[in-house]
């Protein structure tokens, strides 16, 4: 810890809450300038000519190329930190912003989101760590209010493009450029606080762990989150993939009608977010994780034979409860492995990123080898794995011993 003296509290606290709303906010426009990237894919399909398949490519290219570099990022930042990271992986959001709004082939699409996924592999694990560095040790509630940020730009993302894109076209997705330069603005003055608050050259506190938990009991617990992310994202992917073409498949709605269902299910997903993480610092996160993966299932299970009314109100009840686990699922394996945010947040994000893609190439084929709903049938048992929190460690028990 530094020897500089501390301000006050009164001061501690203003700081504190200016930074979680700054990068709660800059969160809301990463995911948001992100989140238009699925919501144009009924333009890119028809300009292009694609099939399922290679929509699934395009996520795919987006979520891997996040996912394989955010723990990369995560573990060298713990090492060396870089207080202007954020602003300087935020570029390149920008860069692939402008290049998808006129790009002339379906390559240059796969290289304009894997910009785009840089940037994101960049921002999620850095400002993961500011976060939980502005707590003042409530660290649910700081990660539950940088989540929210992102669930709101995720569900903004697609009402944007519906009245936006969809009626201007492909190079009006140039416009949402501006959103990322306001971003590296803002973030340019976190790296400040951070800089000035958190310098690299302070003495840094020995990761420590739990004394009661065995090595085997902590691979145990961190492989049944990586379980858990799996059965999350998986299903999660085929939400923000292809809910509008199962939409319009079944029901015959509008392109615009399904962009706006969709964006009641992520809107419900940010409203539930903001819950797990205060939640989970009152009751333990074990409780919000078996909460909101488990007690999803019984909706999700409904929701394929469910008509346009009921498919609308069962998908704002599994948004606002499944959105609430990642929260309390980060923290808690903050928790099991401390000392090391900037690596578990990449791993987590990386993760969260990575299975989205792969789910998403997957459930793609699927499609086009059955149907879009068969895929919603299927994916409507993931939230079972859930079972699997049953075998989590109650670390606050733990404490208390």
């Amino acid at each position: 810890m530094s020897t500089t003296a501390l301000p006050s509290r009164s001061a501690t606290e203003s700081t504190t809450f200016r930074i979680l709303a700054a990068i709660s906010f800059c969160h809301l426009l990463n995911d948001m300038m992100q989140s238009v990237v699925p919501a144009v894919y009924p333009i890119l399909k028809a300009s292009y000519h694609l099939d399922f398949s290679q929509i699934g490519m395009i996520t795919a290219s987006l979520q891997i190329t996040a996912s394989l570099l955010q723990p990369l990022v995560g573990i060298y930042t713990d090492a060396h930190p870089k207080p202007y990271s954020l602003a300087i992986g935020m570029g390149f959001t920008l860069t692939g912003l402008v290049l998808l709004s006129s790009a002339p082939s379906f390559l240059a699409i796969l290289i304009a989101v894997a910009l785009v996924g840089v940037g994101s592999a960049v921002f999620h694990p850095e400002s993961s760590r500011i976060a939980r560095l502005a707590s003042g040790g409530q660290h649910g509630l700081a990660q539950s209010l940088f989540q929210v940020g992102g669930n709101a730009g995720s569900a903004t993302g697609p009402l944007l493009a519906a009245f936006i894109v969809l009626p201007k076209g492909q190079s009006s997705i140039a416009w949402f450029a501006i959103a990322a330069l306001i971003a590296m603005m803002i973030l340019t003055q976190v790296g400040t606080w951070y800089k000035n608050h958190h310098p690299p050259t302070a003495k840094r506190p020995a990761p420590a762990a739990h004394a009661t938990l065995s090595r085997r009991k902590v691979t145990l617990a961190m492989s049944i989150l990586i379980a858990l992310i799996f059965s999350k994202y998986i299903y999660l992917a085929s939400f923000t993939a292809y809910y509008t073409f199962y939409l319009i498949d079944k029901f015959h709605v509008s392109i615009q009608s399904a962009q706006l269902h969709l964006f009641l299910f992520l809107g419900a997903a940010a409203a539930g977010t903001f819950a797990g993480g205060p939640i989970g610092d009152r009751i333990g996160r074990k409780y919000v994780i078996w909460a909101s993966i488990l007690g999803v299932l019984p909706f999700t299970l409904a929701l394929p034979h469910a008509n346009l009314f009921w498919t609308s109100v069962l998908t704002v009840i599994i948004g606002l409860v499944i959105a609430s686990a990642f929260s309390a699922i980060l923290v808690y394996a903050q928790e099991l492995v401390p000392g090391r945010v900037g690596a578990i947040s990449g791993v987590f994000f990386g993760l969260a990123f990575g299975v989205a893609g792969i789910g998403a190439a997957i459930l793609g084929r699927l499609a086009d080898s059955t149907s879009i709903t068969f895929v919603y049938q299927l994916c409507a048992f993931l939230p079972a794995i859930g079972l699997l929190t049953a075998f989590l460690p109650n670390l606050e028990s733990q404490r208390k011993q």
